[in-house]
């Protein structure tokens, strides 16, 4: 009966680990593939945030939240937009040059944060 228990016990963790690990998933969307598929089919809805205007302590600093794209990354990311031609015109109907987007995050509704230099 002990070893029954057990088992269910283990099962039970398992079970418990793997739910967690799926939605754990959203941690990781931001990171360059993940963001540069997203992009390339995005359709909703977005912001646009000059990256120094976050308010932190210095002038210059992004969003703590944001990760630092090297500069492989961010043509990667604008290489992703320019081929979602409806992302890219409505971005442009913002007043944003998709050369100028150098960041970009995806918000847990769905939405994304443009940032630009």
């Amino acid at each position: 009966m002990k070893r029954v228990a057990k088992l269910a016990f283990v099962s039970c963790i398992v079970a418990l680990t793997s739910a967690a690990a799926g939605h754990c998933g959203g941690l990781f969307e931001n990171g360059s593939p993940e963001l540069e598929q997203t992009l390339r089919s995005f359709d909703g809805r977005f912001d646009v945030q000059p990256y120094y205007n976050w308010g932190g302590a210095f002038p210059g600093d992004g969003p703590q939240s944001v990760e630092e794209r090297t500069p492989s990354a961010i043509v990667h990311i604008q290489e992703a937009i320019l081929a979602n031609r409806t992302l890219a015109d409505r971005l442009e109907q913002h007043g944003v040059q998709i050369r100028n987007v150098i960041n970009a995050e995806q918000a847990a509704d769905g939405s994304i944060t443009f940032y630009t230099d």
